[in-house]
């Protein structure tokens, strides 16, 4: 069992926008389109009648005003995965804080990327939406008296990956409301689109797909991001190298891998030279991880890389996932292999590694193990450490501005409880400027991954079995990246 021990830092104070510093401006119109990314028409959820979404590209401090009209049929909100909202967690846009835009009416998001950079993307996070689309990315670039820690690339690329069913995100809501499993995908998208047509019996002809455009020689930087729903997927680019560079905001000591396998709601940027001969065009791929390979081989998102000089289109098989489907210690060796770059600054001139995370002074310890969905009170119900949250109707945080009592309560276990599973509105209680140590402890048969939001975490544990007092022995307290999302993988 995966023990990850990352460690939090808490805040929840209002806070103004910094008006020496610039802004920038967004008006976002969300609505249904029509689409057929897996050939079969459907509902998707388009951001100014894209889908994917447009890219918010800002730099670090910048200002953000995005003003979102809800032109769907349903309540709305717009979370910013990966963006700290530091003492602002008002427009964070999750159901615990923010209530939801109403179909037809309006909401101005206001917020600032404070001393962050990297890759990141935005989301629907209320009923399942995300299933239907409404992403896009949010790419947050250095200041230019801060130097990156590679020379600039030659061009930006961004691709979301992600599972994608057939299915309209309603009914997917139901089936888990009725204590359904949502069952395996139909297919893997990028940038929205099916897979190119690599094998006639698994991919129908006449599904659009994504190619991808470039220049011999130059060098590229990807942004990649997992935005599907519950698959694991494992990416890769044929015949070329990708240099990881950042995570979710941190600069990484560069690596290459020939493959690396993103989870659920993670961000990475790579470098990719085109350094091949062009003698065809490359496959870009991402495959679905921990899963029975022959009953999943549809569910595979295969986009095109294509050199300005390319002799022909590409074909014969893809390039190869890692060995076993089921390797779990191969992807936690990728995991734990992953460092933070403490050489270089990132937002700020000073280098990353000049605040010693290792020295901090951990005030609260919380275990918090999920098991396998059990039924309470009739239904089929998802628990951490023994409690199943039941969201209130009033926001958690409108409660406190208004000193509303009895809406939540402070006594959420710092183990898990014995006994019969509960549901509660259980909220963890910590104070301002205290640092959390979190275990997650995956006690489910599949891998899952945990994000904060609104905040980041240092991950500076990963390992198998139980955790307990002694594995503290093994932290990694000097490099440990820094993110908002990881993945916990499963026993043994």
């Amino acid at each position: 069992m995966a023990a990850l021990a990352p460690l939090l830092a808490v805040a929840f104070l209002a806070a103004a926008a910094h008006a020496a510093d610039p802004f920038a401006f967004f008006d976002w119109d969300v609505t249904y389109m029509a689409a057929s990314p897996l050939g079969v028409p459907q509902q998707v959820i388009a951001v100014n009648k894209q889908f994917p979404g447009p890219v918010m590209n800002v730099t670090t401090n910048y200002n953000v005003v995005v003003n979102v009209l809800n032109s769907l049929d349903e309540p709305l909100l717009i979370t910013w995965d990966g963006i700290q909202h530091r003492k602002n967690c008002w427009q964070d846009g999750v159901l615990g804080t923010t209530c939801p835009i109403p179909p037809g009416w309006n909401w101005t998001y206001n917020f600032q990327v404070k001393d962050q950079i990297g890759s990141f993307f935005y989301f629907p996070s209320l009923g399942m939406q995300r299933a239907a689309g409404g992403f896009g990315g949010i790419t947050v670039n250095n200041r230019a008296v801060i130097s990156v820690p590679f020379d600039t690339p030659d061009g930006d690329i961004t691709l979301f990956i992600g599972d994608w069913y057939k299915k309209n995100h309603t009914h997917l809501r139901k089936m888990l409301d009725d204590g359904k499993e949502l069952g395996m995908p139909d297919g893997v998208l990028m940038n929205g689109k099916g897979p190119y047509r690599y094998n006639d019996s698994l991919v129908p002809d006449g599904i659009e797909y994504e190619t991808i455009k470039v220049e011999p020689g130059k060098t590229y930087r990807f942004r990649v991001h997992n935005v599907g729903v519950s698959t694991s997927l494992n990416f890769r680019i044929q015949n070329h190298n990708l240099a990881l560079v950042e995570t979710e905001g941190s600069y990484t000591m560069k690596q290459n891998f020939t493959n690396l396998d993103i989870h659920v709601g993670q961000s990475y940027s790579f470098l990719v030279t085109m350094d091949q001969n062009a003698s065809s065009d490359y496959y870009i791929v991402a495959s679905a991880r921990f899963v029975n390979e022959s009953l999943w081989t549809r569910v595979t998102g295969v986009a095109i890389l294509q050199y300005s000089n390319s002799k022909g289109k590409a074909s014969g098989p893809l390039p190869d996932p890692p060995n076993d489907e089921y390797d779990k210690t191969f992807s936690m060796n990728q995991a734990r292999s992953i460092r933070m770059n403490v050489s270089t600054g990132a937002a700020r001139p000073n280098p990353q590694g000049s605040f010693h995370y290792g020295s901090i002074n951990v005030s609260q310890v919380y275990k918090l193990r999920n098991e396998p969905p059990v039924i309470i009170n009739g239904k089929k119900r998802t628990t951490l450490s023994g409690i199943s949250y039941s969201p209130p109707d009033t926001p958690l945080r409108l409660a406190d501005l208004y000193d509303k009592k009895g809406i939540y309560t402070l006594d959420f276990p710092t183990m898990p409880i014995d006994g019969p599973p509960v549901i509660r509105t259980s909220v963890i209680n910590s104070t301002y400027k205290n640092f959390l140590e979190i275990v997650f402890q995956n006690n489910d048969t599949i891998v899952q991954t945990y994000h904060i939001d609104g905040y980041a975490f240092w991950v500076v544990g990963m390992d198998y079995g139980e955790w307990t007092e002694n594995s503290r022995g093994t932290y990694n307290k000097w490099d440990g990246v820094s993110r908002c999302t990881t993945q916990v993988t499963i026993v043994g």
